[in-house]
Parts: C-alpha cells; structure tokens; sequence
C-alpha cells in the first residue's frame, strides 16, 4: 500500500458519476489484491499528446477467488470479499466497482450494500442468476437465471437501504449467456430499471459484438420509452476485437477489462516457475520479472525508508577503469595532458560540477603517476594480462547502489551525465548519431550500436524516448550501425545486481571465444553489454549529438 494513493471514501464513492457526468467511456480494469490495484491505478501511456490510464478499477469475483485459490461459485464469503477490497481501496485512488455475485438473498444484499457504501465503493453490480451462480464464461456449466421479480425487489431493497445519493446498483443480464436471448434481456431490464437500478451490464460470450450492438441498440429505444437513460455497460472478456471507438459509438458508457491482470500474471508465473526447474537455479528467470526494487517503490517501501532514515538521493559513485596500457601512448591515457590538465583531472572537475564527488579510479599501468586528489585509487595488478572489464570489477564494492562508468580517456560536458542520471532505467548508455558525419581513421573500429528504433532524423532532440539496444560492438558495419557508444554508462541498483550475476556466471563457466573478444577474460565493456542484452535484459541509450570528445 502507498500513502501517495489518499481519497476519502465520500470523496471516492461520488467520483464514478463524476466521470460519467465528464467522459463518453469510462475505462475500467481489474484488480485482484493491492498490488494489482497499484498497477491498474498507476499505469499510464502517452500516445501523442495524449495520456491514456484507467479511469476505474473492478474487483472481480472471478479473479477474487482465483487468485485465492477457489473457483468461481460463490464460495468465498463476504469477510474474505471485504478484505480484498479493502486492500484495493488501500492502494488506488479511483472509484471502484464491485461484482457483487448474484447479491444473495434479499437481505443478505442489504448488508453487503450499506457495508460497501461505508466502504467509498462506487458502484455494485449483481448478476441475475440463482444462488449458487456458475461463472458464465464456462460453456459446460448449466446457467439458471432468477425470476425477474425476485431480482426486481432485491434492487428495490438495496436502493432503499442506500443512504448516498452516489452509490450506484447496476443489474447485470445473463439472458444471452443463459440461452433466452435478446427479447428476454429487454424484459429484463426494463423491469430492472423500474425497480431504481442505476444501470444495466449486458453480458455475453460469443467471440463477435453482435448481441451486445443489437440490445445495444434497442436500449436506446427502451430508454426513450422509459424518458430516462441510464448507463450501458459490457465486458469484452470473449468479444476482445472491439475497439473502444466502437463500443462508444454503439452507446456503451463503461467498458470492463475483467480479469486480464490476473490472467496474464497467472501465464507468467507458470512459465517463470518452468524456467527455474529447468534451470535448476533463478537466474534465466530473472528477465521475466520486476526488479525487487520497482516492487518497492510501487508499494511504498522506498518512502518509508525515505521517512524512516530522512533519506535523500545518496552520493551518486562514479567509476572510471584506467589501469591499461595504449600501446600508442607512453603514459597511462587518463593522464594525457590536455591545454595543461590531464584528461582525469578535467574529468574530476566536470563530475564535481554536477555535485558527485565519490569517483573511483582503477590504475594499473604505470600506477605511481596517478596522484590526483579528490579520488579513491583501486588498484589492478593484472593489467597486462586482462582487459577492462575485470579492471572494472576490481571496484566491485564500490558499485553499491548504483554507479555511472567512464572510459579514462572521454571528455564530456556537465549536461550528458545531469541526463544521465534523470533517465529512470536499470542500464544506460551515451550514444551518439554524429559519428556519420565525421572523419574516422581507416582502421579505426569504433563501438558501434544498432537500436530497436532508429534515430531521429530531427538534429535537435526534443525529447527523450526508451530505445533499447539490440546489438553493440566493434565489427558492426558502419552503414547500418545507428550510433556511436562514446564511454559513458550508467547502472542502477538493479543494474548493478545485472552485471554482477552475469560477471560471475561469466567468470566460473564460459569457455571459449566470448561475443567479439578471443575470451571472457580479453572481453571488453560493450562485449560484456551484448552478452546482457543477449541474455534478455534491456539496455537503453541516451542520445546525444554534442558535448563529448
């Protein structure tokens, strides 16, 4: 549960008329537990200029007893039903809407109505069918609906028992799953509506829209019948080719995605629990699932250490491998002098602008020259015999938490490492699109990078959008090659955690040729990048066009 998600439950319970009042289609989706109600409350997508989220959230009975374990029959009691709504009440913001079953007897429904009211719920709807109800989406299962009448006084008596004007009852019409067709559901609800229900869930399970369009459109008559319309819902569970467009333009006020968190959290897990058997271990899994770290943050656990330790954004580390020789320099190149200060010390300088002062240097070659200040030195005695990528696990321990990596011998601007550090993804690397316009050395093979998008063709950047790395290294052709990698990475804690239980899985087991390199222990850093990448993990880039040499 996140304190950042606070509504009061008057607040809350009037909010799903609100947006009825405001929205042509209210977009609802389930939630099973206070983590899925995190997700459904929390996920947004921009497309354009856009931002498109969920605008309600759906406890289902359906994923309700699934996710503990029970079928769909009405066996879980209210308590157990209580809990599960309180915990997505506790986690989300947005009105919700509770499936209600068949509501139980009369005064059973009562009960339950006064207790969600109290609760901030927004909305119940309950299923004409006799107690015990079947699912409806299980095509074996006998389907008995309830007298009208009986069902008609059982809203009778929930509105009366009511004592907010904005909670809702919706009846839900089970005649096209029970067999009896469209002029049934429109007796139905005619009956249901003049009882005080304050909308209408048609339901069906054939795979097209065209039950729910024609009672659709015979709503709308009813309606002019009765002088009042009032909402049309559906749930496209069978029917999932429609579009919102449509189901808007056929008069539908509410759209439920009813069980798809569930479903697909379902899928996965079985397949991450296969991975592990058949890897005897955790490790191929791992790409399947949330950092430990993105579960913190989504249910608040960050802000209670923030809170508990007055924490702020720790020290942000910096580690820079220099301890190899350049066979066409005669001093380490980290030390190369330029307009009177060595490579290291302007870097020093610029990192020190931006506010980071924890720089870790890794020395090898030559190591009694490095005597900068405002450094830690680790050193690599096995310079001459490994490449930089075990030069840059000798600073392991300094990699807690995050750190960003630099070449020894990149200079840069402030501006490249201040973005560096606001783009909110586990591995990150500078890029550059320029390099096709410039001048290279014949022989000279740079760190070439092939990306899931290609570059923009605008010089200007206007904003930063994720593209992920698909293949990095020296033998890319330069014709197809979309950027340059210029040195500079950054990882996060989870990062971190990445490189690490590849490393060392690297170390102990791989034999042979490793990506581009004779050997893992001759692999260099973007060898070691493909081999994640490779693995299933994502690394994406920060573009930049200027700033770096």
């Amino acid at each position: 549960m996140s304190l950042r998600n606070r509504i009061s439950p008057e607040n809350r319970r009037k909010s799903l008329k609100n947006l009825l009042k405001e929205k042509d289609l209210i977009r609802v989706i389930e939630a099973h537990n206070g983590l899925s109600a995190i997700v459904a409350n929390n996920i947004k997508e921009k497309i354009g200029n856009e931002i498109y989220e969920f605008d309600a959230i759906w406890e289902s009975s359906l994923t309700d007893s699934a996710a503990k374990g029970y079928p769909d029959a009405e066996i879980i009691g209210p308590e157990s039903r209580y809990e599960t709504i309180r915990q997505i009440l506790n986690s989300s913001h947005k009105p919700l809407i509770v499936d209600g079953d068949t509501g139980g007897e009369a005064t059973n429904f009562e009960f339950f109505v006064r207790t969600l009211e109290d609760m901030g719920v927004s909305m119940v709807i309950i299923e004409d069918k006799k107690f015990p109800k079947r699912n409806s989406l299980e095509s074996g299962s006998k389907q008995t609906q309830e007298d009208p009448d009986v069902f008609a006084v059982k809203i009778k008596r929930g509105k009366k028992i009511q004592l907010s004007q904005d909670f809702m009852i919706v009846a839900r019409i089970e005649s096209f799953i029970s067999g009896l067709g469209l002029e049934d559901a429109l007796f139905r609800a005619k009956k249901y509506l003049k009882a005080g229900a304050d909308g209408i869930l048609i339901h069906s399970k054939i795979d097209n829209p065209s039950e729910i369009f024609e009672f659709a459109k015979e709503y709308q008559k009813l309606s002019d019948e009765l002088g009042f319309r009032k909402p049309l819902i559906c749930v496209p569970t069978t029917y999932n080719i429609i579009t919102e467009e449509e189901l808007k333009g056929n008069g539908f006020n509410i759209v439920i995605y009813a069980n798809q968190l569930l479903r697909s959290a379902h899928k996965i897990m079985k397949e991450t629990a296969l991975k592990i058997l058949k890897n005897k271990r955790g490790f191929e899994a791992e790409s399947m699932c949330s950092p430990v770290k993105t579960i913190f943050e989504d249910v608040g656990f960050l802000e209670v250490k923030k809170k508990d330790m007055k924490y702020t954004k720790g020290r942000i580390r910096v580690i820079i491998p220099a301890a190899g020789k350049d066979p066409s320099f005669d001093t380490p190149k980290s030390l190369i002098n330029i307009k009177g200060k060595p490579i290291l010390q302007r870097q020093i300088e610029t990192l020190n602008a931006c506010g980071i002062k924890d720089i870790t240097v890794i020395r090898g070659y030559m190591k009694n020259l490095f005597n900068i200040d405002g450094v830690k030195y680790v050193d690599n005695e096995e310079y001459d015999r490994s490449h930089i990528l075990f030069s840059l696990f000798k600073a392991e321990a300094d990699m807690t938490d995050g750190f960003i990596y630099i070449n020894s011998d990149v200079l840069f601007d402030q501006q490249i490492i201040n973005n560096l550090l606001n783009i909110k993804k586990d591995i990150v690397l500078v890029v550059d699109n320029s390099y096709a316009y410039h001048k290279h050395d014949i022989d000279k093979k740079l760190d070439l990078v092939l990306t899931k998008n290609k570059p923009s063709k605008e010089r200007r950047v206007l904003h930063q959008r994720d593209n992920d790395i698909v293949r990095i290294g020296k033998n890319i052709d330069k014709k197809m090659a979309d950027y340059e990698y210029v040195g500079i990475a950054y990882f996060s804690e989870n990062g971190v955690d990445i490189v690490r239980k590849v490393f060392h899985e690297c170390k102990k087991n791989h034999t042979g040729s490793f990506q581009e390199a004779s050997s893992f222990k001759k692999a260099s850093f973007t060898d070691f990048i493909q081999e994640i990448i490779d693995r299933g993990f994502k690394a994406n880039i920060l573009d930049i066009d200027k700033g770096w040499l």
